[in-house]
Order: structure tokens, then sequence, then C-alpha cells
């Protein structure tokens, strides 16, 4: 089953990649490794999710944010890589900035891990470190960097 395909049975679909905000690429393949840049809750074109959890932002709507930057991840593979050609999720590396009470990172997080898990299945199995930091581009809530392993 195609990734789309998938997508299209749970609701969802691609958005257009997002560019660099840099001097460097979304996707660098190293060996058998793809690793992707920050992806943040933008879509097509459009910010989301702004501002500190637990003060602007909902764990709710901070899960919604990662499930965003998990759905930007998907479409860099696709893009770049194609996910035929994916043989599994490697690691996640979420980032979050909030207010200094909260602490449900590990619920936000999820929006990420069940998406992935989701739409690929065992492919989708995963570890994942989390840190919460001052600030990010744009005052978006969360940030995500992932690898994958892909077929040689």
């Amino acid at each position: 089953m195609s990734i789309n395909t998938r997508l299209k049975e749970i609701g969802l679909e691609l958005p257009e990649i997002s560019k660099p905000g840099g001097n460097y690429v979304s996707v660098n393949v190293r060996g058998n490794i793809a690793y992707v840049a920050i992806q943040f809750p933008i879509e097509n074109d459009a910010y989301f999710f702004q501002g500190r959890l637990g003060k602007e932002i909902s764990t709710k709507d901070g899960y919604e944010a990662m499930k965003l930057c998990a759905l930007n991840v998907i479409a860099q593979i696709e893009s770049k890589i194609g996910f035929d050609n994916i043989v599994g999720l490697n690691h996640l590396d979420a980032y979050f900035q909030s207010d200094k009470n909260w602490d449900e990172s590990p619920v936000i997080v999820n929006g990420a891990s069940d998406l992935f898990v989701s739409i690929l299945g065992d492919k989708g199995t995963h570890s994942r470190a989390i840190f919460g930091v001052e600030s990010l581009p744009r005052n978006f809530s969360v940030g995500l960097t992932t690898s994958f392993t892909i077929e040689q």
C-alpha cells in the first residue's frame, strides 16, 4: 500500500515540502541512513502552533503540532527518497519550548510517534529523545528531526 493511500485512509494528505531556512539540505543521505533536518508545524508555507506549551499552546494542540511535524518529515522522505525505499524509522529527536511549569512532553511527542506507527506499521517503531529548549525559530512550539534506514 502506498504512503498516500494510507494517509487518505486516515484523512490526511502530504503538505508541500518546506524549504530549508539556512545553508543545509532537508534530507541528507550517508550510506544507508537518511537524516531529515528539523521540521516544524508548517503546512503549505503557513506557520501553526507558535508560542509556548502550557501558555499559548495547550497539550492537545502540542500533540497536533508534533503530528504536523511528522507529516512534514513524511513529505520530505517521500519527495527525496520515496517511502518504497525505506527499511524503517530509526530515531527521532523532539524539541519543544514551554512555560516553566509545563511537564507533558511525552504526551505531545506521541503525536509524532503515533503517526509514524499508524502510517508505517512496524517500520515506524523507533527510539526517541525529547529536549526542552529556551526558544525555537519563528516561535514554533515544537520541532522534530529523524533518521531512517534506506535500502541500498
